[in-house]
C-alpha cells in the first residue's frame, strides 16, 4: 500500500503536471470507484469544468482543490492497496486495471489504475465540509510534518496503552500517513523492536522515534518513494527506497549495520523486518 512518501511523490509530480489545467470531461470505468457521489453522471458533472487550483495531502489522502468561476469544490483519491495515477496522453492504450480517466487539454489525462479496485475516489460538492463526504479524514491524527507532531504528541498516543509500538504505528488516529514499511523502518533507527509494549517506552525513546519517522520518511520522499509491487509517481517511475533500506523486506540479509541478519515475523497479521542486535528495549538508536 503507498505510504506518505508514495503519496507525496504523486501530489508533487500531480502539482508538476497539472496546476491550472481544466478538467474537460471524464469517463468511468469502475462504477464502484467512485465514492461519492453515489451517480457516476454526477460524479463527471461536477468535476467537468473545473480547474485544478492545487493538491494537498492529508494522511495517505490526495486532495485537489477545483475552482470555477463560481465555486470551489474538492476532488479526493486514496490509493489504498494497488491504486496509482498516471499522467498520460490520451492516445496512450488503455491498461486493463484503469477506473477512471480525467480529460484536460492537449489530449492529456489523468488514469486512476487499480489492479485490487480498493482505491476511492471522491468529489465533495462546493460549500460542503470535506471531512463530512470523507469521513476518514476527520479520524487523522496529526502528520508526522506538521508543527503539531512534538514529543509531547506522540508521548501522549502512546504512553498508557498496553499494545505493541509496530501496532501502534499503523494506527492512523497514531501518526498519519505512516504504514508498515516506515515504521519497521523507524523502530529500527530509533532501536526499539516491534514487539516492544507502548506502556514500557521512556520519553527519551519516544523522542529518538519521532525523530526516526522524520528522517525515514524524509529519505524516502528524496528517493521518490518505495516500490516492490505497484507503485509509480504521476510519470510511471518507480520509487528508489527500496534500494537503501534498513530492514524491511530484507528477512535474512544481513543487517546494514552490525551484520546480524534481519529477522521477520508476523505480528497483528503484519509483516515486521528487525534486527535483534540492534533494536531492544533500551536501544540506544542508530545513526545513518
Amino acid at each position: 500500500m503507498p505510504e506518505l512518501p508514495e503519496v507525496e511523490t504523486v501530489r508533487k509530480g500531480l502539482n508538476q503536471l497539472t496546476l491550472n489545467q481544466e478538467i474537460t470531461g471524464g469517463d468511468v470505468l469502475l462504477n464502484r470507484t467512485i465514492a461519492y457521489p453515489f451517480s457516476v453522471d454526477e460524479f463527471v458533472d461536477g468535476i467537468n469544468q473545473n480547474t485544478i487550483a492545487t493538491w494537498h495531502r492529508r494522511g495517505k489522502y490526495l486532495l485537489a482543490e477545483l475552482s470555477s468561476p463560481s465555486s470551489t469544490s474538492w476532488l479526493g483519491v486514496h490509493l489504498r492497496m494497488t491504486g496509482q495515477l498516471l499522467w498520460l496522453d490520451r492516445d496512450e492504450p488503455l491498461h486493463k486495471h484503469t477506473r477512471v480517466r480525467l480529460f484536460f487539454g492537449d489530449r492529456q489525462e489523468l488514469r486512476f489504475v487499480d489492479q485490487r479496485t480498493f482505491g476511492k475516489i471522491w468529489w465533495v460538492p462546493p460549500s460542503v465540509a470535506v471531512e463530512s463526504i470523507m469521513t476518514g479524514l476527520a479520524k487523522l491524527a496529526a502528520d508526522p510534518f506538521s508543527p503539531e507532531f512534538t514529543v509531547e504528541y506522540l508521548a501522549s498516543k502512546l504512553q498508557n496503552r498496553r499494545r505493541p509500538i509496530k501496532t501502534a504505528l499503523l494506527d492512523q488516529s497514531v501518526v498519519a500517513g505512516l504504514g508498515n514499511i516506515y515504521a519497521d523502518e523507524a523502530l529500527f533507527k530509533s532501536g526499539i523492536l516491534p514487539e516492544t509494549l507502548c506502556i514500557d517506552l521512556q520519553l527519551k525513546q519516544i523522542e529518538r522515534l519521532r525523530t526516526a519517522i522524520i528522517q525515514v520518511l524524509e529519505t524516502s520522499i528524496q528517493a521518490g518513494g518505495t516500490t516492490f509491487s505497484n507503485f509509480l509517481s504521476v510519470k510511471g517511475v518507480n520509487g528508489n527506497y527500496g534500494g537503501v533500506a534498513w530492514v524491511y523486506n530484507r528477512a535474512g540479509e544481513p543487517c546494514r549495520v552490525c551484520g546480524r541478519p534481519i529477522q521477520r515475523i508476523r505480528l497483528a497479521g503484519r509483516s515486521s523486518h528487525f534486527c535483534l542486535q540492534c533494536q531492544t528495549l533500551g536501544g540506544v538508536g542508530r545513526r545513518d
